[in-house]
């Protein structure tokens, strides 16, 4: 992979959180309350089916950008790790899990939305709680990727040690349960758009490295 391309990739990051706050603000911004009937929960779907399926869209495709960004760094942890360590690889399974956790998350209330019309109050409620079963699957998935990056980071110094620190905490964080939910939605987040500047900033010395030597 060249440079370039080295840097193209870094923009999936940014591209991936906005796309999550925007999605989970269409989604969420007149959603039902906390333990609402599932009456309460289809009237919702019907209401704002159209505001619902683009935020669930939206998100879901935030999803893929996260693991589009992993699948770049990927490349950068095995240059300096070597083709014989396994955590970059450990990397991108585990963004592959979380994206397609996340993508889940969104997708129960896109189905939600989209048979509005023909499902009864139970399977909306059905629909719309088990959010909560792939929103967890998400955040113990997340810990591969952030936990690989913090061991390889401090290792070869691929990313600045503090940010393997970083990587690392949010990586226990997830693991704690009742916390665990801190850090998928306010780690994970940080840590994509601070892992992207740090491949992108990367990438550019590498450019001006060459252009010095040429």
């Amino acid at each position: 992979m060249t440079t370039a391309d080295n840097r193209r990739w870094a923009f999936f990051g940014p591209l991936a959180v906005a796309l999550w706050v925007i999605g989970i603000f269409l989604i969420t911004k007149n959603g039902p309350p906390d333990h609402a009937t599932g009456g309460v929960i289809l009237a919702w779907y019907k209401a704002h089916s159209d505001s619902v399926s683009l935020g669930a869209w939206l998100f879901m495709i935030g999803c893929l950008c996260f693991v589009i960004l992993v699948a770049g760094l990927r490349v950068r942890l095995v240059e300096a790790a070597g083709r014989a360590s396994q955590l970059p690889m450990l990397a991108l399974v585990g963004a592959a899990m979380a994206g397609l956790a996340g993508m889940l998350t969104a997708a129960v209330d896109l189905a939600g939305a989209i048979d509005k019309n023909d499902i009864d109050p139970g399977t909306a409620a059905t629909f719309h709680r088990s959010v909560d079963v792939f929103f967890v699957s998400a955040e113990l998935a997340a810990i591969l990727p952030l936990a690989a990056v913090a061991i390889l980071a401090w290792r070869t110094r691929v990313l600045p040690r503090w940010w393997a620190a970083f990587s690392g905490l949010v990586a226990v964080v997830l693991l704690i349960g009742p916390i665990g939910w801190l850090g998928l939605i306010f780690g994970v987040p940080l840590w994509t758009l601070g892992t992207s500047l740090f491949v992108w900033l990367g990438s550019r010395e590498r450019t001006q490295a060459a252009a010095a030597t040429a």
